[in-house]
């Protein structure tokens, strides 16, 4: 009964934190954003793959654990969802450009495989990206 007490309390006091700590916590969401903006714009979707939550959690000097919990918190999203909508923000965008292949588009955001990319973007928008070129 002790034990269940101390647990409880001990979620209490956890789940405070992002209450107590919302401003410091926008604050992170932001760098976040930039962090995968900034991401974007190098080469390192093309050297590392995909940004992962450990990744960027281990940029924001946070554990992995609390960065999710904080990004789920602000957001109503799992880290995963948020770094994959941010994805498919990109890429809608880079999909509009005729003068690149959608492979190339696919390799360019860190995907291994285009057919990846496009079951992952058909999921996203309800339309392969070739589809979706042609309907904008």
């Amino acid at each position: 009964m002790n034990i269940e007490l101390f647990l409880n309390y001990c979620v209490r006091f956890y789940e405070r934190q992002f209450i107590t700590r919302a401003d410091v916590n926008r604050s992170n969401i932001e760098k976040f954003e930039n962090l995968l903006k900034d991401y974007f714009h190098s080469d390192k979707p093309q050297t590392i793959g995909l940004p992962t939550v450990s990744y960027c959690a281990e940029q924001l000097h946070l554990s992995s654990n609390y960065f999710g919990d904080m990004v789920k918190k602000e957001t109503g999203k799992t880290a995963m969802e948020y770094i994959h909508l941010k994805v498919m923000d990109i890429a809608k965008e880079r999909v509009l450009d005729t003068s690149r292949s959608i492979s190339e588009i696919a390799y360019d955001l860190g995907f291994k495989y285009p057919h990846h990319f496009t079951r992952v973007f058909k999921k996203s928008t309800g339309y392969t990206p070739n589809k979706y070129r042609t309907l904008n």
